[in-house]
């Protein structure tokens, strides 16, 4: 199973460069033999002081169509920021937002960041936060940070944002390496996961936690323990609610089959009970390394993905439908293994779903040159209804489009109807530290 802050797989260490490029309106159309549909690349990271590197999250929308996302590295120090591609009709302007020290704020945020109720952006920092965690190349357990707007308007192109810190985490027993959405319920309490840390026989598979205002701070609770063995470990890519209070989530590995499995959390009282709804009982067909987290819909239908296998070898799309009696498993598409072969090629991040019912997704290194790949899925579903969006390719120049987008797709409504995809890429474009990407019709 890929973990990116302790295997280095995903982490491209790559040296940053000296001179500085900031408020970039840049938009590059990419060239390449494979394009199903209008690719267009919004940014390119250079990895430069003041510019990010390797965005490996997804991006939130705002109600004018501005971009906000994350990158891993780069920044002012080279622990990674929080960025705004600001729309000016059909163009965008780079503005980075926030970046990381490396210190107490943190370091490595690998999840996007969301708009709470309040009105700022909040998200997780993998790393830092002065405590004693050394999960990979930083130091700390990671942060939960908000982040907020200038008081009065910026009169220049640069509109850097002031940080507080909600919470640090200690490695035990509140979890380390925080990832994935944040998920904010009607009273303002804010839901998450961590990957590792918290107590267990493995010193601590990661928890799921939840944030609470109090007296003008934040409180931490831990709702649940990943204990691994046959329940499940490494709880990936944050929680969904459903229509009563019920939380659900997948854990990566371990489980009943040893394979990954999906968990709900049923609260009751003042505690919550875990049960296991859906476990990877053959990987050969159903897939395993379920890293991509949950999407559900209207009638509490759970959609994920897994990362790996599958009767096509590079991953699955799957849904739970809840029960009459029991949670129903069902693999809707297995997505066919890249070029090179492997493992964990597959999807990394959650689905999208719009208003019909069509689901969208990345893989970090499938599709047709092996360098991922961004693909539709149209209600019923299953092979003839599969379409592959786009292909990454890499091959600067002829095709110097990102490469490995780790992030989910997010969607642009315009009357209602979607007419832009926006994500990320973590690897490639012409400066090879990843880009921003949209796809149009």
């Amino acid at each position: 199973m890929t973990n990116p802050l302790q295997s280095g797989i995903w982490i491209l260490r790559l040296s940053l460069g000296i001179t500085v490029g900031l408020a970039l309106a840049v938009v590059l159309t990419a060239a390449t033999p494979s394009a199903q549909a209008q690719y267009t690349v919004l940014h390119n990271f250079s990895g430069e002081p003041g510019d990010g590197a390797n965005p490996f999250a997804g991006l939130t929308i705002d109600s004018r169509g501005n971009l906000y996302g994350t990158t891993v590295h780069g920044g002012t120090t080279g622990y990674g920021e929080v960025f705004m591609l600001k729309r000016s009709g059909s163009t965008f302007t780079f503005n980075p937002l926030y970046s990381f020290t490396g210190g107490g704020d943190g370091a490595g945020p690998y999840a996007r960041v969301v708009f709470g109720p309040s009105g700022a952006l909040y998200g997780t920092a993998a790393a830092g936060g002065d405590q004693g965690c050394h999960y990979g190349e930083w130091k700390g357990c990671g942060t939960v940070f908000s982040l907020r707007p200038p008081a009065t308007a910026c009169k220049t192109a640069l509109c850097p944002w002031t940080q507080s810190l909600l919470y640090t985490f200690t490695g035990s027993p509140d979890g380390g390496e925080p990832q994935g959405d944040l998920k904010f319920d009607a009273a303002g309490t804010i839901y998450g996961t961590t990957v590792l840390g918290g107590i267990g026989p493995d010193k601590g598979l990661g928890t799921i936690y939840h944030l609470s205002p109090s007296g003008g701070g934040w409180s931490e609770e831990i709702l649940y323990q990943a204990p691994g063995e046959d329940i499940g470990g490494y709880p990936y890519d944050g929680v969904v609610f459903d229509t009563f209070g019920n939380l659900y989530g997948v854990f990566a590995a371990y489980g009943p089959t040893g394979a990954g499995a999906v968990y709900q959390l049923t609260p009751s009282g003042s505690s919550w009970s875990e049960s296991t709804i859906g476990g990877f009982l053959d990987a050969n067909t159903d897939g395993n390394v379920p890293e991509g987290g949950l999407i559900i819909d209207q009638a509490g239908n759970l959609y994920g993905t897994t990362t790996n296998a599958g009767s096509e070898g590079g991953g699955t799309v799957f849904q739970l439908m809840p029960p009459g009696g029991s949670w129903t498993f069902s693999v809707l598409y297995s997505l066919a293994n890249g070029p090179e072969g492997g493992t964990e090629n597959g999807p990394e991040a959650k689905l999208a779903m719009d208003a019909a019912g069509n689901l969208y997704g990345t893989t970090v290194r499938d599709g047709k040159y092996g360098y991922g790949s961004v693909f539709k899925l149209t209600p019923p579903y299953g092979q003839q209804n599969y379409t592959p969006l786009y292909d990454f390719c890499l091959d600067a120049p002829v095709c110097s489009d990102g490469a490995h987008p780790i992030s989910n797709v997010s969607l642009h409504y315009t009357n209602g109807v979607v007419d832009a995809l926006y994500g990320t890429a973590s690897a490639g474009g012409s400066q090879g530290h990843g880009v921003v990407w949209e796809i149009t019709p």
